[in-house]
């Protein structure tokens, strides 16, 4: 995914605000569920992927979820959670998890703002750009156990390869 191009104002406004600014300047599909609640549907070279932000006054953090639509049957349970730790390890910032109740695997990560009047416009893209960037970089990981029946040591040894120059 290509870096994005926002040239919008910071407003210290509510921090959904914010984040409704940033959707609306990339023209993605949003639903503002409430005043602290949005989904996005954001297009990635692999699939599309659901954004979910969250605003917690109480404890002044945006939750973040970004997940894509493959599921994850109970028998492949145990490769999924040796997948998600083998990944977690490459990570610098959030990480994969599994709504197991959904078998659906996701990348989370949470922006503590405590003392801050608002998100930034920088902030709510770092949170995009990292989500997709790490779901880009670890699909074909997903791939490999969910329909190629690999384990996870050679689902991630087979996504981590390195290519040189584009075919």
């Amino acid at each position: 995914m290509a870096t994005l191009d926002v040239s919008i104002e910071n407003t210290s406004g509510h921090p959904m605000d914010t984040v409704e600014q940033l959707v609306e300047f990339n023209e993605w599909t949003f639903d503002r569920r409430s005043h602290e609640e949005m989904a996005v549907q954001v297009p990635g070279s692999w699939c599309d992927y659901s954004l979910y932000f969250a605003w917690n006054p109480d404890m002044e953090a945006m939750h973040f979820t970004c997940a894509f639509d493959m599921r994850v049957s109970p028998e492949q349970y145990e490769q999924m959670h040796e997948l998600l730790a083998l990944i977690n390890e490459k990570l610098w910032l959030g990480h994969f998890g599994m709504w197991t109740d959904e078998g659906l695997p996701m990348f989370r990560t949470t922006l503590p703002m405590r003392g801050h009047p608002g998100v930034t416009v920088e902030q709510a893209e770092d949170l995009v750009e990292t989500a997709i960037l790490e779901c880009e970089r670890f699909y074909p990981a997903f791939q490999y156990v969910v329909w190629g029946g690999k384990t996870a040591v050679e689902a991630v040894q087979s996504a981590m390869i390195d290519t040189m120059g584009e075919a």
